[in-house]
């Protein structure tokens, strides 16, 4: 081959590879055929901004690949489309954002979407948003804003400092999942669910929000597994919610309740916590059908359960409420450190009380007052170095059989 049909085949061969990598399948990756029913992977380091690389997936979706890096907006990254993944590289990805108007760092809506209604005419599907990190400012509005999407996928992000809430899903109605994330000094709530469906929120860490997590007007909320901790409200608060577990959580030192249940809330199971030096534990304030079992309660400065008047048909099984005993006669707290409180029930109807065991409680382990209608029964509990008390004297029908006090 002579040198000018060499030169020729050369510069052929570089105008190929610069027409596939411009296509949007992959930058600077040799193509001899491109596989069958593959994506558009979009590299936003080629793009002179994230939203222009956002912009450049087709109607099918993609994803959108995030260089490490620290990148300011000043105005939401909106995504318009189904079957989205944005993966950054990690926290070494930070996104920024420097807006003052109270807007959020990612809008996910469809194009047409009415606004903070539930639009169910017009929703997205399956979208991911992972492993990098996204901050905010004290005047900007919440990091994440998802309105209707359906089986949204939050995995790996990094939320914090944001003006209003960590991540806000409204009406994100089927299978939202947020798992192994991170919601740090938002100054309304770190994940704030509104309307959602079939919900898993799984092995996350919430610090110092005003509130870790709301689950309001849901079904089926699966939280376990998470860590909480110093908040400056309370914990978890569930409301007009049914049919859910909350499993495994460790609960720590917020200034107001750990769990809040409220608003016509029926059939949840609230088991194997630890719920530890709170203001308060768990208040049942508006529950039906409800069950606490297995959890520990410890060093509560008021009530470590609260079952209010609106509640009742509640089961309390094999929980351990308890100071700062660590043997021999030793406390592990200092002395006006170590509060310990225990349960209380307000004029509930339907209570049972049976295995639990109640240990250096300040004030009477058991204690309340109820109406004449109120159906209770208290069995088989263990009271060690604590008063046992019982609800007030109008209880009816009371069974305190079984209790055995040290």
């Amino acid at each position: 081959m002579n040198r000018f049909l060499f030169a020729v085949a050369i510069a052929a061969t570089v105008a190929l590879a610069v027409l596939a990598a411009d296509s949007g399948f992959g930058v600077g990756r040799p193509h001899a055929s491109r596989l069958d029913g593959a994506a558009a992977a979009v590299e936003a380091v080629e793009f002179p901004t994230l939203q222009a690389a956002i912009d450049a997936l087709p109607d099918e979706g993609g994803i959108v690949r995030l260089p490490a890096g620290t990148f300011e907006i000043d105005e939401p990254l909106v995504i318009r489309g189904d079957d989205v993944c944005l993966e950054g590289a990690g926290t070494a990805t930070h996104i920024k954002n420097t807006n003052t108007a109270r807007q959020p760092a990612i809008l996910l809506a469809h194009y047409e979407h009415k606004g903070d209604a539930n639009d169910r005419e017009h929703e997205l599907w399956r979208v991911r948003l992972a492993h990098f990190r996204l901050t905010g400012n004290e005047n900007s509005g919440a990091g994440i804003v998802a309105r209707n999407v359906n089986e949204i996928h939050l995995d790996g992000i990094t939320v914090s400092e944001h003006g209003g809430d960590g991540v806000l899903l409204s009406y994100c109605y089927e299978d939202p999942r947020v798992c192994q994330s991170l919601f740090t000094y938002n100054k309304g709530t770190g994940l704030n669910l509104r309307g959602c469906h079939d919900i898993v929120v799984s092995a996350n860490q919430f610090e110092e929000n005003q509130d870790a997590l709301h689950c309001t007007d849901g079904f089926n909320l699966c939280m376990t597994g998470n860590c909480l901790d110093d908040h400056l409200g309370h914990g978890v608060v569930i409301e007009n919610t049914y049919g859910s577990v909350v499993s495994g959580n460790m609960i720590e030192e917020c200034a107001g309740t750990a769990i809040v249940v409220d608003r016509d809330c029926y059939g949840i199971a609230f088991c194997a916590n630890v719920i530890a030096h709170d203001g308060a534990g768990i208040d049942l304030r508006d529950a039906h059908g409800c069950s606490v079992s297995a959890n520990t309660f410890t060093i509560m400065k008021t009530a470590a359960l609260r079952i209010g008047p609106k509640s009742g048909r509640i089961t309390v099984g094999g929980n351990c409420f308890s100071s700062s005993y660590i043997g021999e006669g030793t406390d592990k707290r200092v002395a006006d450190d170590r509060t310990a409180a225990g349960l209380v029930i307000e004029k509930a109807h339907g209570v049972l009380v049976d295995g639990n065991l109640f240990s250096g409680i300040d004030a009477p382990a058991i204690a309340g007052a109820s109406s004449g209608e109120s159906q209770s029964m208290l069995s088989h509990n263990l009271f060690i170095e604590t008063e046992p008390g019982v609800p007030a004297e109008e209880i009816k029908q009371l069974v305190s059989e079984g209790n055995y006090a040290d």
